[in-house]
């Protein structure tokens, strides 16, 4: 697949940066959380930590900066990261993924969902491995691709705008415009119990079945 390699403003704002050999990691907590109630997924508490707080130490372990996108900063002052407002307000999760490549420092950015509890530093490290010689990397399971446990490469901004401006609002179908490397849901049983490494909160049933 042709790579695009368009620059917007704010693509070469960031782009005079350093660049940093390693990778950014953005958590994307901007969600309104309906099936939840509107309830912060991101401080909901598993085995007495709030997710955000466990994902923090995690990303902080192979990923420098970590950052937040989405939200109100005020929510997150106590966590000590970054908090950066989407650039394309109203574009859902794959607004956030525009943005956490725009704010990037490092060519290559973690995003993750802020309500994946058990993430790991192996199983993310093996996608930023992944990446290397793509646009980006992520899961592929059963049910499809796992656009928000991935990474991808700053320089995909472009295209990703291109896809938002275009009215194509899918996270998931950001392989039609990007060379994905996969992680087959068989490897990533080499890093845990997949239904554990990739179980989410999207509900207060999935955060009964969690907890």
């Amino acid at each position: 697949m042709e790579r695009r390699h368009e620059q917007s403003a704010d693509t070469r704002i960031c782009h005079d940066s350093v660049v940093s050999p390693t990778p950014a990691a953005a958590i994307l907590a901007g969600g309104a959380a309906r099936r939840f109630g509107g309830r912060d997924k991101s401080r909901l508490l598993v085995s007495g930590r709030a997710i955000i707080v466990r994902q923090i130490d995690v990303l902080a372990s192979i990923a420098r900066p970590v950052f937040v996108v989405g939200g109100d900063p005020a929510r997150f002052a106590d966590l000590g990261v970054p908090v950066h407002a989407d650039r394309i307000p109203g574009a859902g999760a794959i607004g956030g993924i525009y943005t956490a490549l725009v704010i990037s420092p490092s060519e290559r950015v973690i995003v993750v969902a802020c309500d994946l509890p058990f993430l790991t530093a192996p199983l993310l490290q093996r996608l930023v491995d992944l990446a290397a010689t793509a646009d980006g990397a992520w899961i592929r399971g059963p049910k499809g691709v796992e656009p928000l446990v991935a990474v991808y490469q700053r320089a995909a901004a472009p295209a990703v705008r291109q896809a938002i401006e275009a009215g194509r609002f899918k996270a998931a179908d950001l392989g039609q415009v990007l060379a994905m490397a996969e992680l087959p849901i068989e490897a990533v049983a080499a890093f845990g119990p997949p239904e554990r490494l990739l179980a989410n909160v999207n509900t207060p049933d999935e955060y009964a079945r969690i907890q």
